[in-house]
């Protein structure tokens, strides 16, 4: 044995490739990839293809039934957890018992129960999960945290976020696995998590009521009310997709094609649907009330349908105001529309359409301060988080700021993305601890 921490990956979709090329590239001498459990031998198959791209041999695969057996014959120390979010809290649960800690992709897992689970199995084991919120780990976010900290505004009263996800990014949500509530938790789960996550981060604060209401709007059977819809099940093979900006091209893609369609046979999984073919059970316009146990309120807006991508996040305090604005493209080219966000993978790569950002301090009884921002911010994946993040998560560097998040971390997202979606449902306020009551 050569020292080295053993790592297995249950999942291996696109989300998988980002951790699998961080063990292979940048932490190749102190951590190591054992195993690959998931649904679909041709996934594994395209990722032991591309490790032996990288120099590194193939890894022993499973299906999920013998994931269990793979752990203790390949004697691993840490799961990674990147498979459909409706399934993280078995992988999650099975890893703990066997005695291994946990990285799991956001969110950690879909429901109460899941939830459940996982905190009595940590508890019961005394074994670690660290949940993937990537977000913590951009530089931008990183600058407001210490602004906050600083006390340069105060003590914090209000949050407003607005978050936009583009026709490119955000249509994507709809033509996958994500597009049914039951795998994804919706978009308050699967994709307001890792913003509920920022802004409990940043407040040092938990979610104690939360009050939503939401719908979808433009997906879906809505399209032809649009006037956007065509008719055909997946792009794939159908004339009537070519030239539609909503339809995905997976031949055009090398990573999307090996790892969806020339899989296709294995399990059946299409991974470009219609986004305005029937069978969507999440929204896509999102507007959540969060009042904290410090007493601060969040009001957020989710919107899936926005001609240009980015966020603006704005903090009201007792000595002034910090304002966050970042525009990651702003517009969708025709050229860029029918391709996944970045044409790569799970963020690897931005996007070609332009973007800025500003961090503004704007004190009482002073003129407004603009904050310099890090050079690094724009880098590499997710603004340069998922390098720094991985780097943290292998034990690579250290976190002064604390920025990897524990399973509580992913517990009081997840239940603020809960709390809402119960709030839609019942048209009423719901308190977080009545559906899980944290210590």
């Amino acid at each position: 044995m050569d020292g080295r921490r053993r790592y297995a990956l249950v999942g291996a979709g696109a989300r998988a490739e980002m951790f699998v090329r961080a063990l292979a590239l940048d932490h190749a001498g102190t951590a190591e990839l054992v195993g690959l459990a998931d649904v679909n031998p041709a996934r594994m198959a395209a990722h032991n293809r591309w490790l032996a791209e990288l120099g590194v041999k193939p890894v022993p695969t499973c299906a999920p039934a013998g994931f269990a057996a793979m752990l203790r014959a390949e004697r691993v120390d840490e799961v990674l957890v990147t498979s459909v979010d409706r399934t993280h809290a078995e992988y999650v649960v099975a890893a703990l018992d066997a005695g291994c800690d946990v990285i799991t992709e956001k969110p950690m897992t879909v429901d109460v129960d899941g939830c459940r689970r996982i905190l009595d199995a940590v508890e019961r084991t005394g074994r670690r999960v660290s949940v993937a919120f990537n977000y913590r780990f951009n530089p931008l976010h990183e600058a407001v945290r210490e602004v906050l900290a600083a006390g340069e505004i105060g003590e914090i009263g209000s949050v407003h976020f607005e978050w936009l996800l583009d026709v490119r990014h955000g249509a994507d949500y709809f033509r996958r696995w994500h597009r049914e509530k039951a795998n994804s938790g919706g978009l308050l789960v699967h994709k307001s998590g890792h913003h509920f996550d920022l802004v409990n981060w940043w407040l040092g604060a938990a979610p104690a009521q939360v009050y939503a209401a939401g719908r979808l709007f433009f997906y879906g059977e809505n399209g032809r009310r649009h006037g956007y819809a065509r008719d055909y099940p997946r792009a794939h093979g159908h004339p009537a997709a070519q030239g539609d900006p909503f339809a995905l091209s997976l031949r055009d893609n090398p990573r999307l094609r090996e790892l969806y369609l020339d899989a296709e046979a294995d399990d059946g999984y299409r991974r470009d649907v219609n986004v305005f073919a029937p069978g969507v059970t999440i929204e896509d316009d999102l507007a959540v009330l969060v009042r904290y146990d410090s007493g601060a309120t969040m009001t957020y807006h989710l919107t899936a349908y926005a001609p240009w991508e980015g966020y603006r996040v704005m903090f009201n305090g007792s000595r002034g105001r910090l304002e966050l604005e970042v525009v990651e493209s702003d517009h969708v080219s025709p050229g860029g529309a029918r391709e996944v966000k970045g044409a790569a993978l799970h963020g690897v790569t931005e996007a070609v359409e332009h973007g800025r950002a500003a961090l503004t301090v704007r004190p009482f009884w002073a003129p407004p301060r603009e904050v310099p921002l890090p050079a690094a911010y724009s880098r590499g994946g997710h603004g340069g988080a998922d390098t720094r993040m991985t780097a943290v998560l292998f034990g690579a560097a250290e976190d002064p700021m604390h920025r990897s998040a524990t399973a509580r971390d992913g517990a009081l997202a997840l239940l603020t993305g809960l709390a809402a979606n119960r709030s839609i449902e019942t048209g009423a306020p719901v308190r977080v601890a009545d559906l899980l009551d944290l210590p």
